[in-house]
């Protein structure tokens, strides 16, 4: 990633930390979600109005335009069945292209250094925080937006019909709500099929390469301000720790259990967090580059089991996140990245 663009992609990677942070480091405050919704559409209800072509025909037959969706935080809204010109605002654009769908608008700083990016050709930026005159501009019949702010809501919401949209949750849950809204169902149902025949297949073609049952593995990656992270509920963790894939530390387990995305560790008990195979994350900034550096330098690191043995690996942190897109391409990744492909 060149300098000129780094800032953007910092802005992107530092929004994605404190968000999660905000919601899964307080899992306990967070509302609680609605089982009902999933993409088969339990948690809405359609609204029928009188069809044009019907209607002139003076029959009582009508078409259902729109329905009530009811988002994880509470509200309650009327969105189009099949929206047209949708807004997106989030982490996982990734979720749209695996779909089919591209948004008429989307904060492009977002997609820098993705490994969708090449896919973004005529999506219309409506930046990052997003800007509530171009999104108004671009005369959208949906919005779909990944904050927390009511202020934010209610401004969106006198636009066009505005969702909040978690872009935290686990994928399967993700895609099928995503697939819902969009009027999507099916291809997201088709896609996770495939995903997971994909999945199967890799983590066979891994364990026929050499890994071993029960192998543990750790995700790390260095923030600003010297700050090191074990990644848990999100980006290339999310495939690791697949149904057969590596298992976790005890340490990383807690983790897990806490619902949490990361947890910020200490040089001290890097050990404890450390698994059989180690993934570092290289990051954006220039500060958490030297970070990474010094660490990697550093005794305890070169103490490491994973380290004396050769089983760590690097791969560009903007390249790990945890949309549809991105975890079906690490599914190629990943083999290359063990050298085992």
């Amino acid at each position: 990633m060149n300098k000129v663009r780094q800032p953007f992609a910092v802005l992107c990677v530092l929004f994605l930390m404190t968000t999660i942070l905000l919601a899964c480091g307080n899992s306990g405050e967070q509302p609680a979600k609605n089982n009902s919704s999933n993409a088969a559409g339990n948690n809405t209800s359609a609204t029928t109005v009188p069809s044009p072509e019907t209607s002139d025909k003076g029959t009582n037959e009508t078409a259902a335009t729109t329905r009530s969706y009811t988002d994880y935080i509470g509200h309650t809204v009327e969105i189009p069945v099949n929206p047209k010109r949708v807004i997106y605002s989030g982490e996982t654009y990734g979720d749209l292209l695996a779909l089919g769908v591209q948004a008429v608008g989307y904060p492009l700083s977002m997609g820098e250094g993705q490994v969708f990016e090449d896919q973004l050709q005529g999506v219309e930026d409506v930046g990052f925080p997003i800007n509530l005159e171009k999104t108004l501009e671009l005369q959208p019949d949906l919005i779909i937006y990944a904050g927390t702010d009511e202020a934010d809501f209610e401004q969106l919401s006198k636009i066009a019909p505005t969702i909040i949209f978690d872009t935290f949750a686990p994928l399967n849950e993700r895609m099928l709500d995503i697939g819902g809204i969009l009027g999507k169902t099916t291809e997201a149902e088709a896609w996770l099929a495939k995903y997971k025949t994909s999945e199967d297949a890799m983590w066979e073609q891994l364990k026929a390469a050499g890994i071993k049952e029960g192998e543990t593995a750790s995700v790390f990656t260095y923030y600003p301000g010297d700050r090191l992270f074990v990644m848990a509920t999100t980006g290339l963790s999310q495939v690791l720790y697949g149904e057969n894939g590596f298992k976790p530390t005890p340490a990383i387990q807690k983790v897990l259990d806490e619902g949490m995305g990361f947890q910020e560790v200490s040089m001290e008990v890097l050990k404890e967090y450390a698994g059989d195979r180690i993934f570092i994350l290289t990051p954006v900034a220039d500060e958490a580059k030297q970070s990474t550096a010094t660490l990697l330098k550093s005794p305890i690191w070169k103490g490491l089991p994973a380290v004396k043995n050769g089983y760590v690996y690097t791969q560009d942190i903007m390249k790990t996140s945890s949309d549809a897109t991105t975890r079906e391409w690490l599914l190629g990744e990943l083999p290359q990245l063990l050298n085992m492909k």
